[in-house]
């Protein structure tokens, strides 16, 4: 049985690329009611890979990582700040936690937080109608740039809307 969460963190990744040898290039995260936070991560000098299909996806370029984009290790301490203890959930566990643990690595900070796949407390009611509901939250929201706290609020409006929406429905 998966636990109800009714406000989860969720965590979003932008990557360099879709393989091995991505990196991590933005990170967005929505909290508690109003409460984001998102940065552009300046590419550490071993992060060489770019991938211009990934770039047309999230629509950022390097030159804006190189402007302003923050230093991992900054960008690692601030996440620990914001999340510690905590259990963030994202929807792309399967590469997003790969892409933190490098940036956690190449900052040489331990990473203070737990981050799991959200399907871990999503129902299959939930998943039954998620695609549905998600695209109704982006039409509502109206949010025209494509960032990583942007997907990661669109996620969790859209994880609380579907929970709303089946709280009733028994498995």
């Amino acid at each position: 049985m998966t636990t109800r969460v009714k406000h989860p963190y969720i965590i979003d990744v932008e990557a360099s690329g879709f393989g091995p040898d991505s990196y991590p290039i933005e990170v967005g995260v929505a909290m508690e009611e109003g409460k984001r936070y998102c940065s552009l991560i300046h590419p550490e000098r071993s992060w060489t890979h770019w991938c211009d299909d990934a770039e047309r996806y999230h629509q950022i370029p390097r030159s804006s990582l190189l402007l302003h984009g923050k230093q991992a290790v900054i960008v690692a301490e601030t996440l620990n700040l914001l999340l510690e203890g905590q259990t963030v959930y994202s929807d792309g566990w399967v590469v997003d936690k790969p892409w933190l643990i490098k940036l956690f690595n190449k900052a040489r900070v331990p990473m203070e937080f737990t981050v799991s796949p959200l399907e871990m407390i999503l129902r299959e009611p939930q998943m039954e109608i998620w695609h549905e509901v998600k695209d109704q939250i982006e039409r509502e929201l109206m949010i025209e740039r494509h960032r990583a706290s942007n997907d990661a609020l669109i996620i969790q409006k859209t994880y609380q809307r579907t929970l709303e929406m089946t709280e009733g429905v028994s498995l």
